[in-house]
């Protein structure tokens, strides 16, 4: 017995060491205890082992820079002789009084001592000062023998540092357990999701005799693997036992269960089964009922909660907003906000981090990113909302340089910040801006999440960089269909095989391909694979999903089978779904059957915006104009709100009646409901629609007025200067655009040269004429030689036109033609007039 504790101290030593170097004060007096209490034994043996140690023990010391006190009291405990071997190195350290340390031969002080030992090594958060305060305990064991608690003490510590194995090892060597043995393990499996391994524990439990108690089914409840079956088994066990009427910790645990698995029915049963509820089961059926998107029900309950007078939390708050998602909800997420402010919460980094989020989803970024900025203190949630919310909004570049901030203000990024910062990247269709953030992700280990990864494969796919994307997937440890479907969709847009292949080889890995998946190879598939995916579409059951109707006939009808596509529509008078219809009426529209387009809207039920959009459109280009605004006051009527497609198909009618009153007037409503949904688009289109109605004043004031003008924009804008005579601000205007960046393609060099028409501007237009193929590597078209061809012969360059013609890459058209005709008779008539008023001269 003797040689075992000589060998059991000198392992005990190295571990003091270790303990002693940890800046953790409390953590450090418990060492030096433990060092005396080893000492503290009257066998001149081990006292000689601890002597020959003292040097190794005596540096650890001074490299952790001990206070005095606590280097006192360390002195006080040790024998006289021990005091000599310390003496001269504690003199370097100034003492201070001290209190005068507790008697430690007593064997219950001794035992909690260690306890406090091991409940301090937590926060040290150090494996290897676990293990040296187990060496400890194991060393100990010949001067006291272990009690079940200590044991249960050093489980737990093993648990909070996440070392199952080293937890259950201890728990399998005890001699004897008891409820507390089973409940630390049975909570460590289940918040690392092993269920099974807990529900073993717990039936092993009960074999023993044990009574499992709230604490041992709230761990086994908390797994988030658990399963419905054995989730009402454990609901059997709580009602037998009675605990569901004992507290409420028990049943709120309950009701996470059955708010993981959906069943929010069953939840809200159980919720008023309860006899006793507290503050946490309120907070997490609010939560719960948020988090599934029943936001009002979320709200009711809030409102039960603050009629009870209970002392809210931020958790009550923090479920409703998580619920609060759409721009309709807006109104009730300002009036959460209120209370939060009312109740003094609305500070806490939590409350601001659910704020944030609200916002961004009610389509407020603004709002969002002024909280985010008034925010008195910030963690990575709140840098990754802000990001991930401005990342999808019209202000990607925003979210860009707050990545760049947090990460000069020395914030890590984690895994939604990164996949935050891709997205923005992927908006502002900048490359190098993606490749930047791609390295910051290499640097900090995240290229092979599938999250961060995925967003990569996104980026890199929409910017036609295949081979970057394909090794941004091969990187990803572990892949799901979401990763699969973002390569397959970017190999899609330019590589139409190796996407069919693609989706051959995701069946092999046996990922199960869904809607998203073949819909995208559909898209870019010809006929006969079209056919080939029709059937793998019947063969896997997908032949009644919408999403993937719709890909089948538009994938049809794209390649000119418009009866097959048509084939699709199932002939019934019933009502068909609203996707698809929309979808078909799309496919009546592009092929001028609209009539049919409205006999299709009006088989539908509750048509969306969508479908209102395309029966406008079909209106319009049927050249039914009266009828489009009447259909516009039906949609009203309707309460459906109109978008940017609905005003741009109105504004294309006001201008091909060239009627500036109706074009104003709509963009009056425009303005009073709300402009903001108003985007570059419908900019254009109205100063496209101004120009070609004569009001010049109007379209410069728009134009002057954007905030994003893009190509579009500027080619509007020099087409309404030429249309209303203004050639030179039209040329102005035009190298205006080069300077600002944007480089001019046909349809620019269209409008610029129509204005050089307009404006008589013969040696400019020839000159840009002359540099579209040399300068810009634009190849003129059949409607830049037409309108050369017009301005030449307009101003009587018969010759130059002829020669203009004569040198056309293709044969011209009937317009040029037609356009050379009548400048040659325009000349002749001009040459006559000339000619009989010379004769009249010479007869005068």
């Amino acid at each position: 017995m003797l040689l075992k504790s000589i060998e059991q101290t000198k392992l005990a030593l190295p571990a003091l060491a270790c303990l002693i170097q940890s800046n953790d004060d409390e953590v450090l007096t418990g060492a030096c205890w433990a060092l005396s209490y080893l000492s503290n034994g009257t066998n001149d043996k081990i006292q000689a082992v601890i002597e020959a140690d003292q040097e190794i023990l005596w540096d650890c010391m001074r490299k952790s820079g001990s206070s005095s006190v606590m280097l006192f009291n360390f002195k006080k405990n040790l024998f006289p002789s021990q005091q000599e071997l310390f003496s001269v190195r504690l003199q370097q350290f100034h003492t201070i009084p001290a209190v005068p340390p507790q008697p430690f031969h007593e064997k219950e002080l001794n035992h909690q001592r260690f306890i406090q030992l091991l409940q301090k090594c937590p926060r040290v958060r150090s494996l290897d000062a676990t293990k040296s305060v187990h060496a400890l305990v194991i060393a100990a064991e010949w001067n006291y023998p272990q009690p079940i608690f200590l044991n249960n003490n050093i489980i737990s510590a093993y648990v909070a540092l996440g070392e199952l194995f080293l937890a259950r090892k201890v728990f399998d060597g005890m001699p004897q357990h008891n409820v507390v043995s089973y409940n630390s393990m049975i909570g460590a499996y289940g918040r690392h999701g092993n269920a099974e391994e807990a529900w073993e524990l717990l039936s092993e439990m009960r074999d023993c005799g044990l009574e499992p108690n709230q604490f041992t089914f709230g761990g086994l409840l908390s797994c988030a693997t658990l399963d419905l079956y054995k989730g009402y088994v454990v609901q059997a066990l709580i009602i037998k036992s009675g605990l569901l009427y004992a507290d409420a910790f028990a049943g709120t645990a309950l009701l996470g269960l059955f708010g993981r698995h959906g069943r929010l029915d069953e939840t809200l049963r159980a919720f008023e089964d309860m006899p006793l509820k507290n503050l946490v089961t309120w907070n997490l059926m609010i939560s719960l009922f948020g988090h599934h998107g029943f936001a009002e029900e979320s709200l009711i309950m809030l409102r039960e909660l603050m009629g009870m007078e209970e002392s809210l939390s931020e958790y009550s708050f923090v479920g409703v907003l998580s619920g609060l998602v759409s721009e309709q909800e807006l109104e009730s997420g300002e009036q959460v906000h209120g209370l939060l402010i009312k109740n003094g919460l609305g500070c806490k980094v939590l409350v601001l981090n659910a704020l944030i989020n609200m916002y961004a989803k009610c389509s407020r970024p603004y709002t969002a990113e002024k909280i985010f900025g008034e925010a008195p203190a910030r963690d990575i949630v709140s840098w990754s909302t802000i990001i991930g919310a401005l990342g999808k909004s019209e202000r990607p570049g925003k979210a860009f340089e707050l990545f760049m901030k947090m990460c000069a203000d020395g914030v890590w990024p984690n895994q939604a910040s990164f996949v935050g910062v891709v997205n923005s990247c992927t908006s502002l269709q900048i490359l190098t801006c993606g490749e930047l953030i791609h390295a910051k992700i290499i640097k900090h280990m995240f290229e092979s999440d599938v999250f961060v990864g995925t967003a990569l494969i996104d980026f890199y796919g929409k910017h036609g960089d295949l081979e970057e994307a394909r090794r941004c997937f091969d990187s990803i440890d572990e892949k799901n269909v979401v990763s699969w479907n973002a390569l397959v969709w970017g190999y899609s847009q330019k590589c139409r095989l190796s996407s069919v292949s693609l989706l051959h080889e995701m069946t092999q890995f046996g990922y199960r391909p869904n809607e998203f998946t073949i819909s995208s190879v559909l898209k870019s598939s010809l006929v006969a694979e079209s056919q080939q995916l029709h059937s793998l579409v019947v063969k896997m059951g997908y032949h009644r999903n919408e999403y993937i109707l719709c890909s089948l006939i538009t994938t049809y009808a794209k390649n000119g089978f418009i009866s097959d596509a048509l084939i699709l529509v199932p002939a019934t008078d019933m009502p068909f779904p609203v996707v698809p219809s929309n979808v078909i009426a799309g496919v009546y529209n592009r092929t001028g059957q609209y009539h049919k387009a409205q006999e299709l809207f009006s088989l539908l039920e509750e048509p969306d915006i969508v479908s209102w959009n395309i029966l406008i459109a079909a209106c319009s280009r049927n050249g039914d104009y009266k009828e489009v605004f009447e259909l516009f006051g039906h949609m009203q009527v309707a309460h459906i709100c109109p978008d940017k497609y609905t005003y741009v198909s109105l504004l294309s009618v006001c201008t091909k009646l060239c009627n500036l009153a109706l074009g104003s007037s709509l963009h009056g409503l425009m303005a009073k409901t709300d402009l903001k949904r108003c985007d570059t688009f419908v900019y254009n289109v109205m100063i496209d629609m101004y120009g070609k109605c004569g009001s010049l004043e109007s379209s410069l004031k728009i134009f002057n007025e954007m905030i994003d003008k893009n190509l579009i924009s500027w080619t509007a804008l020099i087409s309404a200067l030429g249309l209303n005579g203004c050639g030179d601000e039209a040329l102005h205007r035009f190298r205006e655009m080069e300077v600002v960046g944007f480089k001019p393609d046909g349809v620019a060099f269209i409008a610029v040269l129509s204005a050089c028409r307009h404006g008589g501007l013969v040696n400019e237009g020839m000159e840009l004429f002359s540099k579209m193929k040399t300068k810009y590597e634009i190849e003129p078209n059949m409607n830049h030689y037409f309108l050369m061809v017009d301005l030449l012969t307009r101003y009587g360059l018969l010759k130059q036109a002829e020669q203009l013609i004569l040198g056309m890459p293709f044969p011209p058209n009937a317009l040029i033609w037609r356009s050379f005709l009548e400048g040659c008779k325009r000349k002749h008539r001009v040459e006559n007039i000339e000619l009989e008023h010379i004769n009249m001269e010479s007869f005068g």
